[in-house]
């Protein structure tokens, strides 16, 4: 069985050849696959990918060039993570990585292997909605909806990180994420809602 590390090493290398891997914020440089990287073909070789996503585990095969978005998406059919810019600008495809707001779209499914990722999906227990997402609702907070997911995880971590302060520090700390349609004024106001409740919560 191959090692974490060597999987992760052939899936960067397979992925720069192929057309470059986002690591770091910068592009890798072109390098030759070894030989056990590609299939006879020409093609980068499948990697056994472990993924943790809402609670639950799930084994993949996938081409080394598989973003977590399209993994989402297209092999577990979590698809409210949507695809916007693929450029890591508008914020549709973002979803929480151990804890933490990450632009789907911009990360490599090898490369997050074992991390615990939270999409919208798993946001809800059962019937009962996360306050956000209670709060959009309430505020009326979306209009065409596509942006909503990535804004919904954003502003969770947002109030999470401690910038739901004020108005002017939200629009800051969103400011990743991008709503065509302009229904800013609503979602400030329903992430200003979801922070007092989870401070109540916290205090109570």
């Amino acid at each position: 069985m191959t090692s974490p590390d060597l999987t992760r090493r052939e899936a960067l290398e397979a992925a720069a050849v192929t057309g470059g891997a986002l690591l770091g914020g910068q592009l890798m440089p072109g390098t030759t696959p070894p030989a056990d990287a590609q299939d006879p073909d020409g093609t980068p070789a499948s990697l056994e990918v472990v993924l943790h996503v809402n609670g639950t585990e799930h084994r993949l095969t996938l081409d080394p060039r598989t973003t977590l978005l399209d993994a989402l998406r297209e092999h577990l059919h979590l698809t409210g993570s949507k695809k916007g810019c693929g450029l890591g600008q508008c914020g549709a495809c973002t979803v929480l990585m151990d804890g933490k707001r990450v632009k789907s779209c911009l990360n490599l499914a090898a490369l997050v292997d074992g991390r615990e990722i939270t999409t919208i999906e798993g946001l809800a227990r059962g019937k009962q909605l996360h306050p956000l997402q209670a709060a959009f609702i309430e505020r009326d907070a979306f209009q065409c909806g596509y942006c909503t997911s990535g804004q919904i995880m954003a502003g969770v971590a947002c109030i999470a990180e401690g910038h739901a302060g004020s108005a002017q520090e939200i629009r800051e700390w969103m400011s990743g994420n991008l709503c065509r349609c302009g229904a800013y004024d609503h979602i400030v106001a329903a992430i200003q809602d979801a922070a007092a409740v989870t401070e109540s919560v916290q205090r109570g």
